[in-house]
């Protein structure tokens, strides 16, 4: 991978860092600054539903950022782009649409395979 190809992934990294820790701060003034006080048990219910909802999809980001941390680190001791199973480059392309990944399409094919046969 070229310095450029790795300072556009790095750019592109922070900038998802960022914007899951913004949404984060968000939920949480959101979550604190509610009062919460429904006289209808309905609309209580659908609050609850919505904040449990809101939870588990902050819940994801927060694996996520942990990923993308990750993805930072390899970018710093210069392994990103490489998988972490065969050793091979990961194509540009699957890291533009999966920038923290750690497997090539050929071992995460494997593995969603190997997954599947172990499930049925």
């Amino acid at each position: 991978m070229t310095d450029e190809q790795m300072a556009y992934f790095k750019l592109k990294l922070q900038h998802m860092s960022e914007e899951l820790l913004s949404e984060a701060n968000r939920t949480i003034t959101e979550m604190t600054d509610s009062t919460g006080n429904y006289p209808d048990p309905t609309d209580r219910a659908t609050a609850e539903s919505d904040r449990n909802f809101e939870l588990r999809i902050r819940d994801r980001e927060r694996k996520l950022l942990a990923k993308v941390k990750e993805a930072l680190e390899r970018i710093e001791n210069d392994e990103y782009g490489v998988c972490e199973d065969c050793g091979d480059d990961i194509g540009v392309a699957r890291l533009e649409a999966r920038p923290v990944t750690t497997l090539c399409i050929q071992c995460k094919t494997k593995q969603e395979d190997y997954e599947k046969a172990k499930a049925s």
